[in-house]
């Protein structure tokens, strides 16, 4: 395995086009579940200048304003109305209503072991969870600070530190690593939209963004930035056009900044709008939780584990562990004790993490704010599958 090299991960605002899909489509999600967890809804949308397209397939014993939902996430996430006009936006809808056999009728937490296998997999999907011990989130260095400078500049923007500043941008940061430890950050480029109503020299964007965003950060972390750390501010030039306006959005777009920011594999399939009876949703968290708990106990510095599940079966096809290495006991004894501690059938995940009613016990939604929150390594949010409470079990 390479132990000497340069990883560099992408990360993306709150305003960003695609990043605005996932949270307008994990809204619908949480919406129809605040008021009923058994609703099934799978949401996608796409997003363009005063277009929002958006397509829903669900079941449910209420009814959801889904284009008001769409509205209300548009408007929240501050665009001047001449950059996006949240309220006067055309949305386009295609809705279907499912059948009412596709509606679950009980709580997992009811059910007996039996009642649990009879809950099988509507699709098939392979799904990997990753955890290293490069971060105390148990995450990949460069996406957790990736992740953080996009958070920073959020807060910049709604602090109005930063004049002008857009809800759209996008970020990169570059870690050295050497003998597999990170050692030094190499690069940071910074791609901010600006508003615009106000325009700001890109001498004075740059100063801005290094005085009032970059260096407070770094200076907090376990590795600052030096005098060999390369800094790209809005490279081309002024970047007067961002957001919706300038570029299109799509669902499931930026799966690789919702993982690992792509230093670990991760199934390509989107996170968001779906409910937990999808697989390829919840299979991941589960696969990250089996992962972070092997890294957490010790047995591995760094673990990837992949779930393969298949139409009609309540538990995975095939599971894998890869340690890369880094394991203090074999790979087939780890899998072994893998299989030994978790439970891998789908209604056994929807049960032990509570899916169903997270939305309705959460103030502003659950879902909804995982795309911009994360998914993993998330400090802010109590989420079930970052727990870490089975790694004295796995020790044995």
């Amino acid at each position: 395995m390479k132990k000497n090299f340069l990883f560099t991960s992408e990360s993306v605002t709150d305003g960003h086009p695609d990043r605005l899909c996932d949270c307008i489509a994990d809204a619908v999600v949480d919406r129809f579940l605040q008021k009923d967890p058994y609703a099934r809804i799978i949401a996608e949308c796409a997003l363009s200048k005063n277009v929002l397209f958006l397509a829903a397939r669900f079941v449910s014993e209420i009814n959801i304003d889904i284009p008001e939902v769409a509205r209300s996430v548009l408007s929240q996430v501050g665009y001047h109305p001449d950059d996006f006009d949240a309220q006067n936006c055309s949305v386009l809808t295609s809705l279907i209503r499912m059948s009412s056999e596709h509606r679950a009728f009980a709580d997992e937490k009811e059910m007996s072991d039996s009642e649990i296998n009879q809950i099988t997999a509507h699709s098939q999907a392979t799904v990997f969870g990753f955890a290293s011990n490069q971060t105390p989130e148990l995450m990949p260095l460069p996406i957790v600070l990736s992740n953080r400078l996009a958070h920073r500049l959020s807060l910049a923007r709604l602090a109005k530190k930063i004049p002008g500043l857009s809800p759209d941008s996008t970020v990169q940061v570059g870690v050295r690593y050497e003998n597999g430890v990170p050692t030094q950050i190499s690069g940071i480029t910074v791609i901010a939209g600006t508003s615009n109503s106000i325009q700001l020299e890109s001498s004075v964007l740059r100063e801005l963004l290094i005085g009032q965003v970059i260096q407070p950060m770094f200076q907090q972390e376990t590795i600052d930035i030096d005098r060999e750390t390369e800094i790209f501010i809005n490279p081309q030039g002024a970047y007067p056009k961002s957001g919706p306006a300038f570029h299109s959005g799509m669902t499931g777009r930026k799966t690789a900044s919702d993982t690992y920011g792509a230093y670990a594999r991760h199934s390509g399939s989107a996170l968001s709008g779906k409910d937990p009876s999808r697989i390829d949703r919840i299979g991941a968290y589960m696969a990250r939780y089996v992962a972070k708990n092997v890294v957490a106990s010790g047995l591995a510095e760094e673990c990837e584990v992949q779930l393969s599940y298949s139409i009609g079966h309540p538990g995975p096809t095939s599971i894998q562990v890869h340690a890369f290495g880094t394991a203090g006991i074999s790979e087939d004894e780890l899998l072994r004790r893998i299989t030994e501690t978790f439970d891998f059938r789908i209604g056994s995940i929807i049960r032990n993490f509570n899916l169903r009613h997270l939305p309705g016990k959460s103030t502003g939604g659950f879902y909804q704010r995982l795309p911009i929150e994360g998914h993993f390594g998330n400090t802010t949010m109590a989420l079930p599958w970052e727990k870490i409470d089975r790694a004295e079990q796995l020790r044995g």
